[in-house]
């Protein structure tokens, strides 16, 4: 059996490509292709890390664990989801940097499924943007102390990446950039899951119709229709294009609301940010999803 974990970040996919792949769970569990309602697992990974506090887990909790999460016969994938994976927003920050401790969790997380092989989807976002869009999911915070002391100008991704794989050099890692997720949605959805190719997913459409007018989605279907994209880089180009006509405006904007947040200070994070793109795709053992 293999696992799927899809391990956030926070205020990335905020759930909707879970949602999405649900739609598609009874056929994709015909291939043996598990997607559960997260209410099943969530809670019940969370307590069972706790419970083992740093020791192995035995084979009953084991078999324990998957007799709570699935009820099919056949697993050959099993597709688990949560931001929370790696960190709960308030204690993004804890160790005086951003996931401090992602490494560990993620060998902690691929513990619970010891003899399965595991793999970790990873979506990341500008810091400019993301700082601010987890604070505002805080409860009982002042933003300093939220923070606490990291300069947002020194987040970087590719150094969690970088630690991560050092952490778990034998476990996959994909990941992809959060602003670019509109034009690589169907990809996403058929990498996580492991589906063919061919894979006829529903919600295809799901995130391209909040993001765009009625009016655009519709002549982009219709498009489709008569020039269908012939591989995944042509399927981009065609989604940014409809994007840059038909994109609802406030639906793809940020408003930046953090206390000392200047134009100068989101400008040097964003170059950051960009270098640390470039950082990750070089990276020989990770694959990072582009347009």
């Amino acid at each position: 059996m293999k696992v799927a974990f899809h391990i956030g970040a926070h205020c990335t996919d905020e759930d909707r490509l879970i949602k999405s792949l649900l739609k598609n769970r009874e056929q994709l569990s015909k291939s043996g292709i598990i997607v559960p309602g997260p209410s099943r697992y969530r809670n019940l990974i969370r307590q069972t890390i706790q419970s083992l506090d740093g020791s192995v887990i035995t084979i009953e909790t084991q078999e324990a664990l998957l007799d709570a999460i699935i009820d099919e016969d056949k697993v050959e994938r099993l597709i688990l989801s949560s931001e929370n994976f790696l960190s709960f927003p308030n204690w993004i920050f804890g160790g005086q940097s951003l996931y401090t401790t992602a490494g560990e969790r993620i060998q902690k997380l691929a513990g619970l499924f010891a003899g399965s092989e595991t793999e970790f989807f990873l979506s990341i976002r500008n810091p400019a943007t993301f700082i601010p869009a987890v604070y505002a999911h805080t409860k009982d915070i002042s933003f300093a102390d939220y923070l606490r002391g990291v300069n947002p100008y020194t987040v970087s991704w590719a150094k969690i990446v970088a630690e991560i794989r050092q952490s778990n050099p034998d476990k996959r890692l994909v990941v992809w950039c959060n602003e670019d997720t509109p034009m690589i949605w169907t990809q996403l959805m058929q990498v996580i899951t492991g589906a063919d190719k061919q894979f006829a997913f529903e919600g295809q459409l799901d995130l391209l119709a909040e993001i765009m007018t009625r009016e655009g989605l519709q002549r982009y279907i219709s498009y489709l229709k008569t020039h269908p994209p012939q591989d995944d880089v042509q399927a981009s180009r065609i989604i940014t294009a409809f994007l840059d006509k038909f994109a609802v405006d406030e639906k793809v904007e940020e408003e930046l609301d953090a206390p000392g947040w200047t134009f100068e200070l989101v400008e040097r994070i964003t170059d950051q940010y960009e270098l640390d793109i470039q950082r990750i795709a070089e990276m020989p053992d990770v694959e990072l999803i582009e347009p």
